[in-house]
């Protein structure tokens, strides 16, 4: 249990979700997931954090916005910083596996852009009809 001066010093799950810009079913989903915990509970049973946990979960949001999973940041999370050697060589690994798969993304995002480019070009194109509904719509579902 945790003392008034303890608890004093210490924030309620609201508190750091304001802090940290995120929602309390966000911090509730983070530790479900093992990523954060409370430092403490409070003699009612609430969660307790302090300053540090506001700091990690900016980790998170950073971390999320580069492209890593949880189970990456879950990952990161547990490294020993301590081992520069073993530390830099996991983060490189996820890190080159994350850019691997970005990269295979944009592939993705660059033939729909061009599918899609020439979908309106021949659409500008056409008198008329639809062009592009008529191609994509099945055989018998054209209207008349």
């Amino acid at each position: 249990m945790t003392t008034k001066a303890q608890t004093d010093e210490l924030m309620t799950i609201g508190q750091v979700a304001q802090a940290a810009g995120v929602t309390t079913p966000t911090l509730r989903y983070y530790e479900e997931e093992g990523i954060l915990s409370p430092t403490t509970r409070s003699r009612a049973g609430y969660r307790l954090y302090d300053a540090q946990a506001v700091e990690q979960l900016q980790f998170i949001r950073s971390a999320q916005a580069v492209g890593f999973t949880l189970d990456d940041i879950r990952t990161l999370l547990s490294l020993d910083i301590g081992n520069a050697k073993s530390c830099q060589a996991e983060v490189q690994g996820l890190l080159t596996q994350r850019l691997g798969e970005v990269n295979e993304k944009m592939k993705d995002l660059k033939r729909v852009q061009a599918a899609l480019g020439r979908a309106l070009d021949q659409c500008r194109r056409s008198n008329g009809e639809c062009a592009v509904i008529k191609k994509i719509r099945p055989a018998g579902k054209r209207r008349r």
